[in-house]
């Protein structure tokens, strides 16, 4: 079994290493052994066709990298700013100014009417929380998102961090979110599927007494801001799309300490949680190896 990559001009060709019982990529429902193994199957062609899933070359990967440094340099610049008395208006500008330093453009701003080059999101705020002239406070929590283009690749990935001492419901929301995406990436290898990550964020997430929010999910990166597939972070094991070498998408559960519910604010863009719970965020952007994943916004979860 093989699929078509392209590096540069140039077509090489890789084996297909999926666990034998495992679904069958082309959707059939059959196990892999009983449907395409034996086919000469381009299934570069037939994701691209089937589900307008652009797999990346080696050579694509290594440009979303790049971006994915600058994306983690950002983060850990926020991360040595971030104490009470701060704005989120001055973490804006902090991201802005060290994306365009290194070359590359924030992908937020201006994008779809968005007015600033980061996402920064307190407390109840889910995600998409706009910078502005609010001062963060001691035992806050705030999720700070950061995309950069670089050379026309996009990285994405966010952290929540606290702020000064935080009290143990704000504790326990961060700490849950972390482990998700940990456990939501410990999932992702050819042969599984989509819905084995959102059923992973799920289960643990429910069992610590929090919940998942549904509205907002990962997503294909990298030629795009957003590209198929969409990746929920609750789900069903087994369903859903096929993973296979050369997918990247983002792992970016949001998960609230109280209901699921979110309610969208008069700025259009700010998700707050419908009950006022805390919510907190992690998220990488995720490559779907030949044997397993590797993360192209690493840090230590």
């Amino acid at each position: 079994m093989i699929w078509d990559c392209q590096r540069g001009v140039k077509t090489y060709k890789m084996k297909l290493l999926i666990n034998i019982n495992a679904p069958c990529p082309c959707g059939s429902g059959k196990k892999y052994k009983k449907c395409c193994m034996k086919r000469d199957v381009d299934f570069k062609d037939f994701y691209l066709k089937r589900y307008r899933i652009r797999l990346k070359s080696q050579e694509d990967v290594e440009k979303i990298k790049e971006a994915g440094k600058i994306a983690l340099g950002a983060l850990d610049l926020v991360e040595r700013h971030i104490r009470p008395g701060i704005t989120t208006e001055f973490i804006d500008r902090l991201v802005h100014e060290f994306i365009v330093k290194h070359g590359a453009i924030p992908a937020p701003l201006n994008y779809k009417g968005f007015p600033k080059s980061v996402c920064v999101s307190v407390n109840d705020e889910i995600c998409h929380g706009i910078p502005k002239d609010r001062i963060l406070l001691e035992g806050d929590i705030v999720n700070v998102d950061v995309t950069p283009i670089l050379d026309g690749y996009y990285a994405d990935t966010s952290k929540t961090f606290c702020v000064g001492e935080v009290g143990d419901d704000a504790l326990k929301i961060v700490n849950v979110a972390r482990e998700c995406l940990k456990r939501g990436i410990s999932m992702v290898r050819p042969g599984n599927t989509i819905g084995d990550i959102g059923w992973a964020i799920q289960k643990y997430a429910e069992s610590q007494g929090c919940s998942v929010v549904r509205e907002f999910v990962g997503h294909g990166v990298g030629f795009e801001f957003h590209e198929p597939p969409q990746v929920p972070h609750y789900g069903k094991r087994g369903k859903g799309i096929v993973l296979i070498p050369g997918m990247v998408f983002t792992i970016e559960p949001m998960i609230n300490l109280g209901g699921k519910e979110i309610r969208i604010l008069e700025d259009n863009w700010t998700a707050v949680t419908k009950d006022g719970s805390l919510s907190a965020q992690f998220e990488q952007t995720i490559l779907v190896t030949d044997k397993g994943y590797e993360s192209l916004t690493p840090y230590e979860i």
